[in-house]
């Protein structure tokens, strides 16, 4: 990502909750706030390029709907876009809404992108403070996008400009009311994109003095993803629009590499979903086109 450009990923990733609000049935993950962000201009360029390229994602289906542009778009984003955002939101915030029944007070949402989270839960404005860390380029997108659809911030909101790419610093967030207690994370379409040695860091920097009990939620690629082509060619096709979009996709783990990086880190696997797993929970059932990502995998994990 470029230093004064917003996120091109976490754009497309709102397209598609916010197609899967609108168009699919049943839903996974309901962000009906995420249209709100997106400008129609917006959406009818993502839908056009999604459209004119469905002969880069699959010959047959571009032959079969060449007159229904409508399914054309509804087969990329089943197919392509939304499996991983949709799942991955839902899981996280299942697990989040569990740890504030236990007490959790602050939750950091680390690559926020266009998350829509304390716009949908209202309810929650009295209990739980919530911080939004992102890219500064995207941050400054998103208070637009705010202002632009007239979504005032919530007092237990902040929004907090911070790189965390290379090096992470909590004195943003302290700068924003952060307390050393125990805090949960979110760390989603994250981890691809930093190399493994700037994932140890992070993750090693996020717990070094929080107390036990203090979890994450993220997701990662396995060892696959560099090999695996996956339904359609789906994940070679995702690798290759990230790195168009100028975010290239940098790291992959074993399961015995996230334990290991995970443990050093004074970290316990609590739950690990498997894409197998991930499809039982998520998209068994479904008669569309929507099913797991081959190679992603989710984790909770907590401090010892």
């Amino acid at each position: 990502m470029k230093s004064n450009e917003s996120s091109v990923t976490s754009l497309v990733s709102a397209f598609s909750r916010a197609y899967h609000s609108r168009y699919d049935t049943p839903k996974i993950f309901d962000d009906f706030i995420a249209a709100e962000l997106i400008s129609a201009e917006e959406m009818e360029m993502i839908s056009r390029n999604m459209i004119q390229g469905i002969s880069f994602f699959n010959e047959e289906i571009a032959h079969r709907f060449h007159d229904q542009p409508g399914e054309i778009l509804r087969w990329i984003t089943q197919v392509h876009l939304s499996p991983t955002p949709l799942a991955r939101a839902a899981y996280c915030e299942q697990v989040l809404l569990n740890e504030w029944k236990l007490g959790v007070k602050q939750y950091v949402v680390l690559g926020a992108g266009l998350d829509t989270f304390c716009f949908r839960h209202p309810e929650l404005s009295d209990t739980l403070e919530i911080f939004e860390a992102d890219h500064p380029a995207t941050q400054e997108s998103k208070m637009k996008r705010l202002d632009k659809a007239r979504l005032p911030i919530p007092q237990n909101l902040h929004l907090v400009p911070m790189d965390f790419s290379h090096s992470f610093s909590y004195q943003p967030l302290k700068d924003n009311g952060f307390k050393n207690e125990r805090t949960f994370f979110s760390l989603l379409g994250v981890t691809y994109y930093l190399t493994k040695e700037e994932n140890a860091s992070l993750i090693s920097s996020l717990f070094s003095d929080l107390p036990q009990g203090s979890s994450i939620v993220l997701d990662f690629a396995d060892e696959n993803l560099f090999v695996e082509k996956g339904k359609s060619n789906r994940v070679e096709h995702i690798v290759k629009m990230a790195a168009a979009g100028g975010e290239t996709m940098k790291s992959c783990f074993a399961y015995e590499e996230i334990e290991r990086m995970l443990e050093k880190a004074g970290l316990l696997i609590f739950e690990h979903l498997s894409p197998e797993k991930i499809q039982e929970l998520y998209f068994s059932g479904r008669e569309d086109d929507l099913s797991a990502f081959e190679t992603i995998h989710y984790i909770h994990a907590v401090k010892k």
